[in-house]
């Protein structure tokens, strides 16, 4: 039992190779976990009567710069090593993404990108939230293929020795933090698209995704052993702490909005009785 949980990173990290170039499985899993993303965001755009055209601008946009920055904010937070080894800053896969700054880009985007078209910045963000959750449990298993993410030292015989997929590195196997923050996503991920397919305030979707994803990464981080680190403290620990703070305050802005359900097509107005019915139906 305890040999089958001691696996470590069983894919390792070359998929394949084509001529000179190694396809890495970090590489293949963000990317699965992004087309999956896009096409359950699609699919919501699709049955919230909204215009899919509206998406794919908004996703040539925010693809790239999530991507740029998740690796600036990495790499600004390891610049002790990239200054000595700046070749390397370009070779993400190897990873070294952090999901934070891919937030962080996302946002601040998707803020401009609606003002410049007028649009709802919630509304799409409440969209996008769970395509965002889901590709990031999915992509956690990336940090598992280049045997990274893990926590402390699992020793054998222990009573943590029954937790699968151990890491293993530097000599010992670890706990695999991979795996709980995957876990949790999935969960978060289920919530998500079950809320949004109910009457709901527009944000809430997203400001759930902020309050229970900061959560979860708040106390699995704690336990990382790679953290990337503001002098004592643990970056992803504050950020998360924020994330909480600004998802509450989201909860609070929208309390006074009405309840809507986003399902109805655009002749059903907010307030018409055709939408009040519809949502009592809904909830009966």
């Amino acid at each position: 039992m305890e040999l089958a949980m001691r696996t470590g990173a069983v894919l390792g990290t070359v998929a394949f190779q084509l001529g000179p170039f190694a396809v890495r499985w970090y590489g293949i899993i963000i990317s699965i976990g992004m087309l999956i993303g896009i096409a359950l965001a699609y699919r919501e755009t699709v049955r919230q009567h909204l215009n899919p055209d509206d998406l794919i601008d908004l996703l040539l946009l925010l693809i790239p710069s999530a991507v740029i920055g998740a690796r600036l904010y990495y790499v600004i937070f390891r610049w002790q090593y990239y200054a000595q080894y700046p070749e390397m800053i370009l070779k993400i896969w190897k990873g070294g993404l952090a999901i934070h700054g891919g937030v962080i880009a996302g946002v601040i985007v998707l803020l401009l990108y609606c003002r410049h078209k007028k649009q709802d910045f919630l509304r799409w963000a409440d969209i996008i939230a769970p395509s965002l959750i889901l590709g990031q449990a999915i992509g956690r298993w990336g940090n598992f293929a280049n045997a990274e993410a893990f926590g402390p030292v699992i020793e054998p015989g222990s009573f943590w020795s029954w937790v699968p997929l151990q890491v293993y590195a530097d000599g010992a196997y670890h706990h695999p933090t991979f795996l709980y923050e995957s876990i949790w996503d999935a969960l978060i991920f289920l919530f998500l698209v079950w809320l949004i397919r109910r009457p709901h305030r527009i944000g809430t979707v997203f400001a759930d995704y902020l309050i229970f994803y900061s959560i979860g990464r708040f106390f699995i981080e704690q336990l990382r052993t790679d953290s990337l680190m503001i002098g004592p403290l643990r970056t992803a620990v504050l950020v998360s702490a924020l994330g909480i703070v600004i998802g509450v305050i989201i909860l609070w802005r929208i309390e006074k909005k009405p309840v809507v359900d986003v399902s109805l097509p655009p002749e059903h107005k907010v307030g018409s009785k055709s939408h009040r019915e519809s949502v009592k139906k809904k909830r009966d």
